[in-house]
């Protein structure tokens, strides 16, 4: 995997929010599940003296005393770092604009580009780009811009690393220069390049296919869609007038394009969903009328505006736009956005605006088809930067940390520790005492919200290779505070329990699987020259002095993947000619911590042990996990090749375990799923498409990913019978006629469902061949759906079924993929 982030004026740039919906406060959004690696990839930097200051960097301390360890570093450790630091220095004559990259797993190659920071105004510049190359993890860089013939590469999007070893860079071409853009690529993590002139000019950068580093697709500033099979050799137009792309699953290639093959900004809400699966030769038109689209997880979404007075809805689909449905979600007005902020191929989390400028809405999380949505948490806070505290704790299945806006004003931290199911305040930290006056006492951590008003230079951290580790900014009393200065808060046990280890704010990363934590604190002057390290998860630090000249910090970066126990500080200082002098500095700790951990240093640790008691202890989403992780008192190396071990078992099922279907809800004074006694009477809008079909249910689901065996089954009253829409992907009217016939099939169940569809007019036979206890969606073994549900729709708040909201848990960490579309991103 690739990890590449971007420091600009010092501090770490958040992978954007993907944005879903109309201009301004109507558009919708998807934050990014990649926050957790603001410290890693790639960081891009410009000389400024306040880069790593923070608004609350200047302001008196009044955060609450706590006491952290504190140790001294011996001669000998001095020594040896001494003797395994490195220090090189880079001429900044040549731009005031430095970008950072990593290259490949464990290959120890960084690259560094220094360009000129300044627009294009002719067919040439006067000076060109320096690019150097590190093979031994920043130790030593070497001036290598001959390869590249001197090329100016553009600053905004010059350096593009891939799956595996490869590189791209963009020159900066005059756009008015009829013969194309020019990139370079390189499959040796930039040992050689290839100059490549492209038959058009880029507006955004080159996408890799996910699995495929030879697939590459770009868009030029016309709106043309450009493929190309071999790594930039050669390039195939594929589509004309297309808004934005994305890869979906295999060789799926989505976009969105106008009618008239010329995108405009206004034509928003009239564009065509696209998808094709054989590389460009077909498509096939999905849906008309789209706003927007993206792609998480194995979820396929867009939001659809039939015209521009009508608000937007949201369907989803799992298999590639076969089929789709539209989310039981309230529609988005053009006051109002959606934003997608996490998922992957079980379920969905997803934010709805508040009408007006509230800065907060409702998160609900969705089932395994992306058609029922269950409401989560109230009054989560999107504040006016268009950005959201919600953090995936990557580091321990379930964990989520995000910030809601309470009715008093004020924000509190909550997290779940069953995937949004239910919500809570965090402890606070054993070794901190609070205010006497402070009548509510939790920790709370700041997210993108202060970072985006400096309070904070980076977010929270955590990864999966370190089990249960998190490291975090925040404050403790009663509600976050922006004049108390923040300090930072590690957490051992995935975020039950935490303490207070550092004071006030650091950048920080996380080394050798956990087994090595760094921090620089972030100074008022700017200047740094001390690293923090840690080797019993921060709870105690020695310091270390790495350079005796002070330099103006731009970041902390090191390896992606957590393996490598190299770190470099980059920064800059001014020059008497007004020239920065870039500066990084590689501190290497293998040389500190030699010994390789042995069994001795590892204990068995169960995951989630303070969640139930019993036998129930540990048990989350079904299952109990039991890891064998590093003992905090052992100092020694993980190692490259270490690898997260943990013993799985089932859990006996419970009520929890389960989700009371579409049209029923748990009673207050009972924990069964019964039926809503006017659902029956309820007239549901029929689907655009005008097909219909059945759907029996129990009244259960269980919750997403939740694997517990045996136990409590749900007792069976009654099936119930749904009218429900189906939706395909042809925008067209349907057919004058049809015929399906489907199967379902699951261990000791089957149904069989024939539709017969003549005119307008449908007959439905339903075949019962023995009980089915749950609706479940069935994959043949390639994982493609034989049928998909469709969403029920509500004719209007007073007269539609309402689900049940407030029961359920949800599931595990996340894969999702980045969408494209870059007028959603915000």
């Amino acid at each position: 995997m690739i990890w590449r982030v971007v420091l600009l004026c010092g501090g770490c740039l958040l992978l954007l929010l993907l944005l879903l919906g109309a201009e301004g406060r109507s558009r919708e959004e998807r934050t990014s599940t990649f926050q957790q690696a603001e410290s890693r990839g790639q960081m891009r930097a410009r000389p400024r003296r306040d880069t790593s200051s923070s608004s609350s960097a200047s302001k008196p301390a009044h955060g609450l005393p706590f006491t952290s360890c504190r140790v001294p570093l011996t001669p000998v450790e001095h020594r040896v770092l001494d003797d395994n630091t490195h220090e090189t220095g880079f001429n900044g004559d040549d731009g005031s604009h430095v970008v950072l990259t990593w290259v490949g797993d464990g290959t120890g190659v960084i690259l560094v580009l220094s360009t000129i920071n300044g627009p294009l105004d002719s067919y040439s510049h006067a000076g060109s780009s320096r690019l150097y190359r590190s093979t031994d993890y920043g130790k030593s860089f070497h001036d290598i811009s001959h390869r590249i013939n001197n090329t100016f590469i553009r600053e905004e999007f010059g350096v593009s690393v891939g799956p595996g070893s490869s590189v791209i860079l963009t020159a900066d071409v005059p756009v008015l220069d009829n013969s194309g853009g020019i990139i370079f690529t390189s499959t040796d993590a930039g040992a050689t390049f290839k100059f490549i002139q492209l038959p058009f000019h880029l507006v955004q950068p080159i996408t890799y296919h996910f699995l495929n580093p030879d697939y590459l697709v770009g868009l030029s500033i016309d709106g043309s869609l450009w493929l190309s099979l071999d790594f930039g050799g050669e390039w195939a137009k594929v589509h004309d007038g297309v808004l934005s792309f994305t890869w979906g699953a295999g060789i799926n290639l989505f976009f969105s394009c106008s009618r008239v093959d010329a995108v405009d900004a206004d034509e928003r809400g009239d564009l065509l969903l696209k998808r094709t699966n054989d590389l460009g030769k077909t498509f096939t038109t999905i849906h008309e009328d789209i706003y927007s689209f993206g792609y998480i997880g194995t979820f396929l979404f867009f939001s659809v505006m039939s015209d521009p007075r009508s608000p937007r809805v949201m369907y989803f689909s799992s298999d590639q736009g076969e089929t789709f449905s539209r989310a039981l979600l309230p529609s988005a007005s053009t006051e109002q956005f959606y934003s997608l902020l996490d998922g992957d191929e079980d379920m969905l989390f997803l934010h709805v605006d508040n009408p007006g400028e509230t800065y907060f809405g409702t998160m609900y999380t969705s089932d395994d088809r992306g058609i029922l949505f269950f409401k989560s948490l109230e009054r989560h806070l999107f504040d006016g930067h268009r950005k959201s505290d919600f953090t995936n704790i990557t580091s321990l299945r379930g964990v989520y940390l995000t910030n809601r806006l309470d009715e008093d004003g004020r924000i509190r931290s909550v997290i779940s520790f069953n995937r949004g199911g239910t919500w809570q305040q965090l402890k606070k930290p054993e070794n901190v005492d609070c205010e006497e006056q402070t009548k509510n006492c939790n920790l709370h951590i700041h997210g993108e919200h202060s970072r985006k008003n400096r309070i904070v230079p980076m977010l929270a951290l955590s990864e999966p290779t370190a089990i249960g580790l998190v490291i975090a900014h925040g404050t403790v009393g009663d509600s976050l505070s922006s004049a108390q200065r923040p300090d930072v808060f590690v957490s051992s046990d995935g975020g039950y329990n935490w303490r207070g280890t550092l004071r006030g704010p650091h950048h920080y990363t996380i080394l050798d699987s956990g087994g090595l934590l760094v921090a620089v604190e972030v100074r008022r002057e700017g200047q740094v020259k001390t690293i923090k390290f840690s080797t019993d998860e921060g709870q105690c630090w020695k310091s270390y002095n790495f350079t005796e000249q002070p330099f103006y910090f731009a970041g902390l970066a090191s390896e992606p993947g957590t393996k490598a126990m190299s770190v470099s500080v980059w920064g800059f200082r001014p020059e008497a000619d007004g020239q920065p002098m870039w500066v990084a500095v590689t501190i290497d700790f293998q040389s500190l911590i030699t010994r390789q951990c042995n069994d001795q240093d590892y204990e068995e640790w169960l995951a989630h042990s303070t969640q139930g008691v019993g036998d129930r202890n540990g048990c989350v989403l079904g299952v109990k996990e039991i890891y064998r992780r590093l003992k905090k008192q052992s100092v020694c190396r993980n190692g490259r090749n270490f690898v997260v071990s943990k013993k799985k078992s089932p859990c006996l099922c419970t009520r929890e375990d389960y989700l009371c279907d579409y049209g029923f809800y748990r009673h207050v004074n009972s924990s069964e799923c019964v039926r809503q006694p006017s659902a029956a009477n309820k007239t549901l809008e029929m689907c655009l498409s005008g097909e219909e079909d059945e759907l029996l249910t129990s009244g259960y689901r269980k919750v997403p990913s939740d694997k517990c065996e045996g136990g409590y089954s749900p007792q069976v009253a009654a099936q119930t019978v749904i009218r429900t829409c189906g939706i395909k992907p042809s925008p067209g009217p349907p057919a004058s006629s049809s015929a399906q016939v489907t199967h379902f099939d699951a261990p000791g169940e089957r149904l069989v469902l024939i539709l017969v569809c003549a005119g307008a007019g449908f007959i439905v036979l339903i075949a019962i061949v023995s009980a089915v206890f749950a609706v479940r969606r069935v994959v043949y073994r390639n994982r493609t759906p034989v049928y998909r549900f469709s969403n029920l729709q509500i004719q209007d708040d007073n007269n539609g079924i309402t689900p049940d909201l407030e029961s359920g848990t949800s599931s595990n960490s996340t894969v999702c993929q980045p969408d494209s579309d870059d007028d959603l991103l915000g």
